[in-house]
C-alpha cells in the first residue's frame, strides 16, 4: 500500500540501511526541509521503500524532486519503488531527481522520468544547509538531472 510516512523511526531505519547516514543528519533534514513528504509503501504497518518529495522547480515547471530514495534488502526487486513512482506520475505530478549512479538512469528511464535536464535547472527555496543535502551524493560520469514526461 502506497500512503504517506510521519514515522521518523520507520524513515531513520530505510535511510541508515540505505545510505548509512546518522540519526542526527536524518533528523536535521526532516525537521528543517520545507515543503517536502515522505512516500513510503507499506508491508502491513511496515515501511519498506520510500522517497521524499520535495516541492521545486525543474526546468522552469512546478515538480516534486525525489530525494532518498530506497528499499530495505529483503524487500528490493519486489517493484515497490517502482509502485511509489508510478503513484505520484498516475496522480498527475511531474517528477524530478539526480541518479545516484549512472546504472539508475536506465531504472528512472524506463519509469518514465527519462528527459535529461540540467542540474542546475533544478530550483528549492529551501536552506544552503539543506540544498546541500539534496545536491550531493551522486556519482554520475556525465551530471546531468532528469525529469517525467509531461
Amino acid at each position: 500500500m502506497v500512503d504517506y510516512c510521519t514515522d521518523k523511526k520507520q524513515i531513520i531505519r530505510l535511510w541508515q540501511q540505505a545510505f548509512g547516514d546518522s540519526d542526527e543528519e536524518i533528523l536535521y533534514f526532516i525537521d528543517n526541509v520545507k515543503d517536502a513528504k515522505c512516500l513510503a509503501y507499506f508491508v502491513g504497518s511496515e515501511a519498506v521503500s520510500m522517497m521524499y518529495l520535495v516541492d521545486c522547480i525543474a526546468d522552469g515547471i512546478n515538480a516534486s524532486y525525489i530525494y532518498a530514495a530506497c528499499t530495505l534488502d529483503k524487500y528490493k526487486g519486489r517493484g515497490y519503488m517502482s509502485k511509489l513512482i508510478e503513484h505520484c506520475i498516475d496522480g498527475g505530478s511531474t517528477v524530478c531527481l539526480i541518479p545516484a549512479e549512472d546504472s539508475l538512469i536506465n531504472f528512472y528511464s524506463s519509469r518514465f522520468i527519462s528527459r535529461k535536464i540540467a542540474i542546475e535547472s533544478i530550483e528549492f527555496e529551501q536552506t544552503p544547509e539543506i540544498l546541500e543535502y539534496l545536491f550531493e551524493g551522486y556519482n554520475l560520469s556525465s551530471p546531468t538531472a532528469l525529469i517525467s514526461e509531461e
